[in-house]
């Protein structure tokens, strides 16, 4: 007997926050607000959302038949619940632009419907702060990753990763549990200044290897700070003339450039050359211009607790620079401190036949002088 056979019919509400993530591969730190998400248009940006709730909704389609669906209008859920042949009924008003305003009245007109087991939404930490407001915890949250800074608790580790926790939520009736809603400024991180804000709570299905946990801040100690130093060294000693270096986001990548006496952003990605900054806070565009025909490493360093060495917060490295460059080309980075809370290292690069190319290898990651240590990819 198939999973399918084995549950009764559920409703799902699902909405698609449609400009979320936008603003990452261009290198903004989010889309808040209609002036951001102009300028992401202007750079090149396109619609991620819908890919992911494409990828998500193609996973969950063995269970299509057991789903009714309570769709987002239009652009906001119905679209591709429609191309996926789901039983859908929609919710909301029909409108050529969309805002938060337009997530939470569906939010909240599938709450007083009073038929949705589950309430999934293709969104970032912005719209989980929107859904906070109108739904608390009077129905079950999850969050398919589709943002740019994701530092809530209550999102899947991927598009994938949901489908999977929805199969379990009606299979096995996963437990729920009260998951952190975070967010940051992103005026003030696109300034260099992160600092994420506790909001609130809403109920999630708990499934530890497939929940992201909340992002947080790595501690700065005398320990932390000398270990950073000796992975720095024994970087710079190996770096290699001519060869433009793609260094992500993070303290222990930062210190690199510190140690190198250039003045690195803490929450970009910069371009180095020869031992030399030669752009600053690049996205996506700028970073496929410069490596063009050019010897390239890209280094990265896992960003807080949840062990994401892509798709968070260096969205700017995107899977066409990933392939670009070739996964051989990669060098991750972290402290002994940090490894020793990883189980596993993860990826999100919102192509998932790149996603499984990382998980079939273990990855070497350098820990301290000339100490590395293989960690597996989920």
């Amino acid at each position: 007997m198939s999973v399918a056979e084995k549950v009764n019919v559920k409703t799902i509400g699902f909405i698609v926050n449609p400009i979320a993530g936008m603003g990452g591969a261009a290198g903004l730190k989010g889309t808040d607000g209609e002036a951001i998400l102009a300028r992401a248009i202007s750079l090149g940006a396109k619609p991620i959302a819908t890919i992911r709730a494409k990828v998500f909704l193609a996973e969950l389609a063995p269970l299509k038949h057991c789903i009714q669906l309570l769709v987002g209008i239009g652009n906001m859920g119905e679209t591709e619940a429609k191309k996926q042949g789901y039983n859908y009924t929609t919710v909301g008003k029909r409108r050529k632009q969309t805002n938060a305003e337009d997530t939470k009245s569906i939010a909240q007109d599938i709450v007083k419907m009073k038929k949705a087991d589950l309430l999934v939404f293709c969104g970032g930490d912005g719209t989980a702060r929107d859904l906070l407001q109108v739904v608390g915890t009077k129905l079950p949250v999850l969050g398919v990753p589709t943002g740019v800074k994701m530092h809530s608790a209550v999102f899947a580790i991927n598009p994938k990763a949901a489908a999977r926790v929805i199969s379990k939520f009606l299979e096995e009736k996963l437990p729920l549990r009260e998951m952190e809603v975070m967010d940051v400024d992103e005026q003030a991180f696109r300034e260099g200044c992160l600092s994420a804000e506790l909001y609130g709570y809403m109920l999630s299905p708990y499934e530890p290897h497939l929940i992201q946990v909340s992002k947080l801040a790595s501690p700065i100690t005398e320990d932390e700070v000398r270990n950073q130093a000796a992975i720095a060294i024994y970087v710079i000693e190996n770096m290699q003339p001519e060869t433009m270096y793609v260094i992500g986001p993070g303290t222990t990548t930062r210190t690199i450039s510190d140690l190198l006496e250039q003045e690195k952003t803490l929450l970009g990605i910069d371009l180095f050359i020869n031992k030399q900054i030669i752009k600053k806070d690049a996205n996506e565009e700028q970073i496929l211009q410069a490596i063009k025909g050019k010897r390239v490493k890209i280094i990265v360093t896992p960003i807080g607790g949840q062990g994401f060495i892509f798709g968070r917060g260096n969205q700017q490295i995107s899977s066409r620079v990933i392939r670009q460059v070739g996964l051989e080309n990669i060098i991750v980075i972290a402290t002994e401190s940090k490894v020793q809370n990883l189980k596993s290292l993860k990826i999100d690069t919102g192509e998932p036949t790149l996603d499984t190319m990382f998980r079939a290898q273990r990855l070497q990651v350098l820990i301290d002088y000339s100490r590395w240590r293989e960690i597996s990819v989920e």
